[in-house]
């Protein structure tokens, strides 16, 4: 078999970025997540609850299943990090958290308009997500291989940018060919494709096959040019596997830096992932955004996150990653103050005129700064672990950095839906995300830039 090139295998590696990127952008954030918004709040509605009553009824189902899916999560990825470490293997674990993907996300065709299947339709999108999750911690294991420390942030900052670039053109093509405005219309006036019924909803439950379909696609240059290792004997087990785990964990308390930043990144990663699960559902519950125009906010906010994550990777190549991500933590600190601050009547407590158009225009701001921010973030971050990882066990490194982002995964929609039920509202349901960015930006404090590889 000739031999792939290194270009060729980081191409390879970009691509599962391309093709994974519209489960976050499609049916996290834009379109399935704030259409199930207002599936279940309309179900609510209908029950007898009222307007702001099924808003918050609505916004806490949605953190409960986020919840539960961290859970799995956080649970799995450090065990499945170690395990592939033990066997060598890392492909045929992608492939199978591939399967999960695409089977879970096709599924969402069949979420009714009335809401009357909404958990099973539900425990489908964990499906989807947990495989999207579990993929993304071998993906990440692979890049010490594709370059020095010099030249990781900028490869993952490259990533980032090129998968954004694939959810921003897979979400114009769903407004454009798809999704319907509520006179059943696309974005460009023309019925949903393939004959699809807009008043069933067609267009926009076809988000789910439309995901898988893009996934399956643009993941044949990853099997292609990406590689394993070559073959060895080893066997995983799940005992030698918990074994390395544990080995692992306990060897924290002698790094420091590290042992810090899995923190830092515990908390300020899931107050991120808070922003992308609830930003498309604060828009449709607070501002009462039709899918349209939460699509169009998208289509902008995509656009920012690949433009910052290819400038985020030059700075991380220039200043290295932890004041990148400072910075970035700051600024996205403002942002969702700002965001808790306001509703269609008011901002900071000063009162707008009737349908004012000030909540709308801040609101687009905003959505250019978390997707600007959130892609520099999450590319410094990957680099900035690459520099704390042993290369001798980088999946199981990675697991680690997997379990940190995901132990506390179920933390923030669970706080945000215990505020949600407390406050009565959507919009001070969110305010939780601004505390954990702060304690990430605490632990940040003892954070070596250079990372620790050495033991």
């Amino acid at each position: 078999m000739a031999e792939i090139s290194k270009r060729r295998r980081i191409w390879g590696w970009w691509f599962f970025d391309w093709a994974s990127q519209p489960y976050h952008t499609l049916l996290v954030t834009f379109v399935f997540g704030p259409y199930f918004a207002g599936v279940a709040a309309e179900y609510y509605a209908t029950a007898g609850m009222d307007a702001e009553a099924a808003a918050a009824q609505a916004q806490t189902v949605w953190a409960n299943c986020l919840t539960i899916t961290g859970l799995i999560i956080a649970f799995g990825a450090p065990l499945l990090g170690a395990m592939a470490d033990v066997s060598g293997r890392r492909i045929p674990w992608i492939f199978a958290f591939s399967v999960m993907y695409a089977a879970g996300s096709a599924a969402l065709w069949f979420t009714l308009p009335d809401g009357s299947n909404m958990w099973l339709m539900l425990s489908a999108f964990g499906l989807g997500f947990v495989g999207a999750e579990y993929a993304l911690i071998f993906i990440n294991s692979q890049l010490p291989d594709l370059g020095d420390d010099n030249e990781v942030g900028e490869i993952s900052g490259s990533g980032f940018a090129f998968g954004y670039f694939g959810g921003l053109i897979s979400l114009a093509i769903m407004l454009a060919l798809f999704v319907e405005q509520p006179n059943g219309k696309t974005l460009i006036g023309m019925e949903p494709l393939f004959g699809l019924d807009g008043g069933a909803r067609e267009g926009t439950r076809f988000v789910g096959p439309f995901t898988a379909g893009w996934f399956i696609l643009f993941m044949v240059p990853y099997f292609l040019w990406v590689r394993d290792d070559p073959a060895t004997d080893k066997k995983g087990s799940v005992s030698e596997a918990l074994r390395l785990l544990g080995k692992s964990v306990a060897a924290l308390r002698h790094r420091v830096s590290l042992a810090s930043y899995l923190g830092s990144s515990m908390f300020y990663r899931d107050a991120l992932n808070g922003l992308y699960s609830f930003g498309g559902v604060y828009a449709r519950l607070v501002l009462e955004w039709d899918l349209i125009k939460i699509g169009v906010f998208g289509i902008i906010s995509v656009l920012a996150s690949a433009v910052f994550a290819w400038i985020g990777g030059k700075l991380d190549r220039k200043f290295g990653p932890k004041p990148v991500i400072l910075t970035a933590i700051w600024i996205l600190i403002l942002v969702c103050t700002t965001i808790v601050s306001m509703d269609r009547t008011q901002i900071f407590g000063i009162a707008l005129p009737q349908e004012s158009g000030l909540p709308d225009m801040v609101f687009f701001g905003c959505g250019i700064l978390i997707g600007g921010m959130g892609g520099i973030l999450q590319s410094a971050s990957r680099s900035l672990m690459v520099r704390h990882t042993d290369p001798a066990t980088p999946v199981e490194s990675f697991g680690l950095y997997g379990l940190s982002g995901r132990a506390t995964a179920f933390a923030a929609p669970l706080m945000i839906g215990i505020a949600t039920t407390a406050t009565g509202s959507a919009r001070l349901g969110v305010s939780p995300i601004v505390g954990l960015f702060i304690l990430g930006l605490f632990l940040m404090r003892w954070v070596k830039p250079e990372g620790d590889q050495s033991r």
